[in-house]
């Protein structure tokens, strides 16, 4: 019994970095960045990976009672490549902290915004939730804010399309940009 346990976190955690992986290489997407205006800055890639980790946490909140496990596994992979990140970049040990709790702040604030505006049926508020958390380093084109909240919408519906099962074992598919 304690073997299964044991074994059961190690799928867990391997899991969790098989979604982390899924969610930072779809953030990653030249498009975001060439097309849609994204900032190519560490906090304009800071923001697409948190966009994609909230979608696929609303997702796994379907099924709370098998997946807040792996939820806050796949939380933890992403703060712990936060801080790795950080670290790579040069800031210390006394400062990672605040870094990451400012970052903690800014990912919770951004999952409010972004239910709040998806919970509307049009986009105006979902746009502005856009503008002004992953586009506040660019003057954005009023299209491109459109697509993003297209995109997001679009997205809603092809986790929402994937089995538990799946994003479970590790597997997660987000649709195309454009």
């Amino acid at each position: 019994m304690v073997f299964s346990k044991l074994f059961g976190k190690s799928d867990t955690i391997e899991s969790a970095h098989s979604l982390y992986s899924t969610i930072v290489e779809q953030a990653r997407q030249p498009v975001f960045y060439t097309d849609l205006q994204v900032a190519d800055t560490v906090d304009g890639r800071f923001d697409m990976v948190t966009l994609h980790a909230y979608l696929l946490f609303r997702r796994l909140k379907d099924d709370q009672e098998r997946t807040a496990e792996l939820s806050q596994a796949t939380f933890d992979v992403m703060f712990d490549n936060f801080d790795e990140n950080l670290r790579e970049l040069g800031v210390g040990d006394i400062g990672i902290g605040k870094r990451i709790k400012k970052m903690a702040s800014a990912f919770f604030g951004r999952v409010t915004a972004y239910d709040e505006g998806l919970a509307e049926t049009d986009n105006e508020k979902l746009i502005k939730a856009l503008e002004r958390n992953l586009y506040k380093e660019v003057a954005v084109k009023p299209e491109n804010l459109e697509a993003m909240a297209e995109y997001l919408r679009s997205q809603v519906t092809v986790l929402n399309d994937q089995a538990i099962e799946t994003l479970v074992s590790g597997k997660v598919s987000f649709g195309s940009v454009k």
